[in-house]
């Protein structure tokens, strides 16, 4: 055979195998939540040319887009006039305190709440959905948005969470297939976050608001949407997505709170075991691997805690109080947690004792971050508020082996699918590959 015949056969070779390890990304931080893809060849560095295409987005939404198959799915809410009668900021409880965030906005606003689906080759808006147009219950951060939860999917079927505004599940051709009424989630007028998940026949959402009064957990028939459980959590607002943990041979879904961690059958909703929360906001969401979870908070306390199920309880192995981000969640790559700072300080633990590999880790520029890190083979991905994608070679020292700008905010996180990153901006959806 000839070096050229030799060379060829090798790249066939190459790309098939890439095709067969090509995966979903089907809900928030990809498969089982990680944030870590089981596929390698993505761009490191790109130009204009990487830029598979570029597709406008209406409205305003953080959710991270997800892929299955030849199609992206993504959620967006746009705002419209004023709602008379609703000048007045919605009132919350923290604590026995009563209590009106200050940077609460859109409260008074008209919201019409969309689904969107797009080709995943070309970029081409395939469908739109309106799942909820009306006043809202509630108003959001200034920063955030009503579309912050990102959707899942089991090919079939798309789920989206809109809160207050409702659960609602699509056909992938975009046909509604139900909806549901989880009625008022008050979520100190910061609006909601939390993603679903599947799990069986189940779709699962956590619902936790203002001082935990009304706080719960609950799943649906995925195909009907009827209730399967509901369970009560005393635990305050959160915003965190729940994970499930293979854990003495069953699954458990674990739900990070202020108060409590609380590890729930996800079958029936019974409670499993708790243990102590972080006693701060929960926006991170827990990760789990080497057989434990971990959960983080960044404000007003920064707290890690590495917790091991226990059959019908739970130790707390290690913990920690720094190097912390009031959003982003922590990413674990093999036996390392990785943590990052609202600016994208980035330290690494051992994950399995929670000592410092590195700590003050730097990207080359100041920056904020909301959007969570993801990872493929060695690589770790932090994109920045400014737009900024940044790409860290994973290991006992820190170093930043790429800048890519996009040239647009970016708050939502990363998909990566199919040999593409899939990046949100705040105007349009990216399709980034070799």
């Amino acid at each position: 055979m000839t070096m050229k015949k030799m060379t060829l056969a090798a790249i066939a070779v190459a790309l098939t195998i890439d095709v067969l390890h090509a995966e979903n990304w089907p809900g928030w931080r990809g498969p089982g939540g990680t944030g870590v893809s089981s596929e390698s060849s993505f761009p490191v560095s790109w130009t204009d040319a990487n830029i598979r295409w570029k597709t406008p987005i209406p409205g305003r939404g953080h959710s991270s887009p997800i892929v299955w198959g030849d199609r992206v799915f993504l959620t967006t809410a746009i705002e419209g006039d004023i709602v008379p009668g609703r000048e007045k900021k919605p009132e919350h409880m923290l604590g026995k305190e009563v209590f009106v965030h200050p940077d609460m906005v859109s409260h008074d606003r008209k919201q019409t709440m969309k689904v969107l689906a797009f080709d995943a080759k070309s970029g081409k808006a395939l469908w739109e959905r309106t799942a909820y147009e009306g006043p809202v219950a509630d108003g959001r951060h200034r920063k955030s948005s009503f579309a912050s939860a990102t959707p899942v999917t089991d090919g079939k079927h798309v789920f989206v969470f809109f809160g207050t505004e409702g659960l609602y599940a699509y056909d992938v051709d975009g046909a509604p297939a139900w909806k549901q009424d989880l009625g008022e989630i008050r979520t100190l007028g910061l609006g909601y976050a939390s993603s679903p998940v599947l799990f069986g026949d189940l779709v699962i959402v956590q619902c936790d608001e203002d001082n935990g009064e009304k706080s719960f957990i609950a799943a649906f028939d995925r195909a009907t949407g009827k209730p399967a459980w509901r369970q009560s959590r005393a635990v305050q607002s959160s915003w965190a997505t729940p994970v499930l943990v293979a854990a003495g041979g069953r699954t458990e879904l674990v739900a990070a709170g202020t108060e409590f961690t609380i590890a729930y059958d996800p079958g029936t909703g019974r409670e499993l075991w708790r243990s102590k929360g972080t006693d701060s906001n929960i926006i991170p969401s827990p990760v789990y691997g080497n057989g434990m979870v971990y959960v983080t908070s960044g404000y007003p306390d920064k707290s890690v805690l590495a917790i091991r199920s226990a059959g019908s309880g739970a130790e707390v192995v290690w913990t920690r109080a720094r190097g912390t981000a009031y959003v982003t969640s922590p990413i674990l790559v093999d036996d390392a947690l990785y943590l990052s700072t609202d600016r994208g300080i980035l330290t690494n633990l051992d994950a399995k004792t929670g000592e410092p590999r590195y700590e003050g880790g730097r990207i080359p520029v100041p920056a904020s971050f909301t959007a969570s890190m993801v990872a493929f083979g060695d690589k770790i991905l932090q994109a920045s508020e400014d737009g900024d994608i940044f790409v860290v070679q994973a290991g006992a020292t820190h170093k930043v082996i790429a800048t890519n700008r996009l040239g647009e905010p970016v708050f939502a996180s990363p998909a990566l699918s199919n040999g593409i990153i899939f990046i949100r901006g705040e105007k349009h959806l990216y399709a980034i590959g070799k």
